[in-house]
């Protein structure tokens, strides 16, 4: 078991899936989220949880103040675990799951969703066109924890797909191993700041409209968005 940290159901637990997934650990979450809290990125944000295992960040997100939250995971059983921990804490209206992979999600191709209403209104367990879920002015916030032995170039790809999503003011948070090869950032997204965390290293990433050079707290971002061979390290 996991547990929301904070917000409107914090202390809650969550369930896990029972293998094949890697949840980040709540004493990391709770560093991610104060950090996300102090510079005002969660209220009315936005939300995409990639990767999203048990739905931990994207349901932490929800009780923290996000507007909407798009949870995407390949896996049936961790989907169900996803759609059951919504259900339990009572975040149905404003999370929905998708059952698809990252990249058939991000290039719009179909998946089973099982959706909240207002915003996300959809058929339950239904096929739905998976870029069709981006909110207007695109996601404000996405969370990117794919397990640690997917290959960077993978994650550069899935990263360059998520790009054309953004709103303009965008933060894509991508969780790592300390161990894991560089990362090539694609045009659009540039490093503003990484956390360490013992074994995982936190990536935190601005998404840079033309003519933008500011990460979201005001300081410069780091490198160039006309550079689309910036490297996380």
């Amino acid at each position: 078991m996991a547990r929301i940290i904070a917000g409107s159901v914090g202390g809650r637990t969550i369930a896990v899936p029972p293998r094949g997934t890697r949840p980040t650990t709540d004493r990391v979450r709770e560093a991610l989220f104060t950090a996300l809290d102090h510079d005002g990125l969660l209220d009315g944000a936005r939300v995409l949880d990639l990767y999203a295992g048990s739905g931990a960040l994207g349901l932490e997100a929800a009780s923290r103040g996000a507007a909407h939250v798009d949870l995407v995971e390949a896996d049936r059983r961790a989907a169900d675990v996803c759609r059951a921990n919504a259900r339990s804490l009572g975040l149905t209206g404003l999370v929905r799951t998708h059952q698809a992979k990252v990249e058939t999600f991000l290039a719009g191709g179909t998946g089973a969703t099982a959706g909240a209403t207002g915003a996300h209104a959809g058929a339950t367990g239904g096929a739905s066109r998976a870029v069709g879920a981006v909110p207007d002015g695109g996601w404000t916030l996405a969370f990117l924890d794919p397990p640690y032995d997917v290959d960077s170039s993978r994650v550069a790809t899935v990263l360059a797909a998520l790009v054309p999503h953004l709103a303009a003011d965008a933060v894509v948070v991508l969780e790592r191993s300390v161990r894991s090869e560089p990362v090539a950032l694609p045009e659009g997204l540039e490093a503003w700041r990484d956390r360490r965390y013992g074994e995982t290293v936190l990536h935190l990433l601005d998404h840079v409209a033309p003519g933008g050079t500011a990460g979201p707290d005001g300081d410069p971002a780091d490198g160039s968005a006309d550079d689309a061979r910036e490297v996380l390290p």
